[in-house]
């Protein structure tokens, strides 16, 4: 691999004696992995279940190695949301931003989800998670991965962190920070990445580190904690640009990390954490935990400025919701043109910022009808539905369920009638209405197996 010269410089300062293990590094093979979405399933019970070559992550208690030729992604149980395909290394930062059910989170860089599924799967239905990314194509993508593992307690938005900043003042109690950066750390993984560092370098992106960072603290409660994350070794670009924030803002403490087998402290900057592809099953990656000095204040805000939905005016989405069992708080439920939400706790409407999603989707009342939502139905269990169905991983009929395929039932199973909810061993992947012993599918076209 041809490494920039200035690159490799900067390397063999910063590794000294380790320089020759991690160019070494370079010829050996990239390691896959997957999350396992903990909002649905247990990862022992996942690895019990699952027929991959499953090796687990030291490091991270929900994350597993996977070989190449398991084809993950071509699987009913990635459909099911059960897992989530991540880069190991890349599963670090929200596993160390500690996140409790109920918190108010901020994604702030979150696009294309990987950190954000996690952080939404710790919340437990409680709580909000605030899923950012400037770019609309990428937040587009976001939203689909959140929907697709079932978190239901978001709000997805494609803005800018000011104006993110200029609503949400001190206002969440967790926030992950994955600036984008140069890069360095993903060299092995994707030597694309080379040539965009050559474009754009650690000069480049420090500065807009900074300024996410700086609106970014701006919007942590006292008491809060804050994880600033990159995938890059560039010392500029980590420790640094923590430092000028520590320097900006003298309520904001760096938190001790501690280190475990494989993982190197900060340079120059005790507490942080730096990963490194020698050293680890895993490619680059920075990490620093902060803190703003203080407790809370007292929430006063209490009272919604939304109104919820008068479910006596909506007699179809009434009697839908008889069929449903899983809590919902129905002051919670609101009603814009026909499309039914279900707000996270803690939303405030009126918040003129670009959203892609304020809170789970349920579907839409249509002509004295009731459509469910693709999203609704990741976010159910299977109990929770009063008709369900559900087929083993291996029964054909899931793969043609989930191309869009009418499902046609055996003679010894029950006739079904009305919505019924479509599962793999237990775990939901869509509705379909029954008319019978014929099932017409309702799984979301965009969505369908390819």
């Amino acid at each position: 691999m041809n490494l920039p010269e200035q690159f490799t410089e900067q390397m063999k300062e910063l590794l000294k004696d380790e320089y020759g293990s991690y160019i070494n590094s370079f010829s050996e093979d990239r390691f896959y992995g997957l999350r396992v979405n903990t909002g649905k399933i247990s990862p022992k019970d996942f690895s019990d279940r699952s027929g991959f070559h499953l090796q687990p992550v030291a490091w991270i208690p929900n994350g597993f190695y996977y070989l190449e030729s398991d084809r993950p992604a071509k699987d009913p149980y990635y459909y099911a949301g059960l897992y989530y395909l991540q880069e190991p290394s890349a599963m670090t930062p929200a596993s160390l931003l500690p996140v409790e059910p109920g918190d108010m989170v901020l994604d702030l860089c979150a696009a294309p989800g990987g950190k954000s599924t996690e952080l939404g799967a710790r919340l437990k239905g409680r709580g909000m998670l605030v899923a950012n990314d400037i770019s609309n194509s990428r937040a587009k993508s976001l939203l689909k991965n959140l929907e697709l593992l079932g978190i239901l307690n978001i709000c997805v938005t494609s803005d800018s962190p000011e104006r993110l900043s200029a609503v949400y003042q001190e206002f969440f109690d967790k926030i992950l920070v994955d600036a984008p950066c140069s890069g360095e750390g993903m060299f092995r993984k994707d030597q694309g990445m080379i040539k965009s560092w050559l474009e754009h370098g650690p000069e480049y992106y420090a500065p807009v580190q900074k300024e996410i960072l700086l609106q970014a603290a701006a919007m942590l409660k006292p008491g809060g904690y804050l994880l600033y994350s990159t995938c890059t070794f560039s010392v500029m670009e980590d420790e640094e640009v923590v430092n000028w924030l520590l320097g900006q803002r003298p309520d904001m403490e760096l938190v001790y990390v501690p280190l475990w087998e494989g993982a190197s402290g900060g340079i120059g900057l005790d507490g942080c954490v730096r990963l490194f592809p020698h050293k680890i099953k895993g490619e680059g990656h920075f990490m620093a935990l902060l803190r703003k000095k203080g407790a809370p204040a007292e929430d006063l805000n209490t009272v919604p400025d939304y109104k919820p939905a008068e479910l006596d005016k909506l007699p179809e989405l009434k009697e839908f919701l008889d069929m449903v069992s899983m809590p919902i708080d129905k002051n919670r439920l609101v009603s814009r043109q026909g499309l039914i939400y279900y707000l996270p706790q803690g939303y405030r409407l009126g918040h003129k910022l670009r959203y892609l999603r304020t809170g789970l989707l349920m579907g839409e009342v249509k002509k004295n009808r009731f459509e469910p939502s693709q999203a609704l139905a990741m976010a159910l269990k299977m109990e929770e539905f009063q008709n369900s169905l559900s087929f083993a991983h291996d029964d054909p009929r899931v793969i043609r369920y989930l191309k869009g395929e009418t499902i046609v039932l055996e003679p010894d199973e029950p006739e079904i009638k009305g919505w019924c909810l479509i599962c793999v061993d237990g775990y939901p992947l869509g509705f379909a209405k029954g008319s019978g012993r014929s099932m017409k599918n309702k799984y979301y076209p965009g969505w369908r197996w390819q």
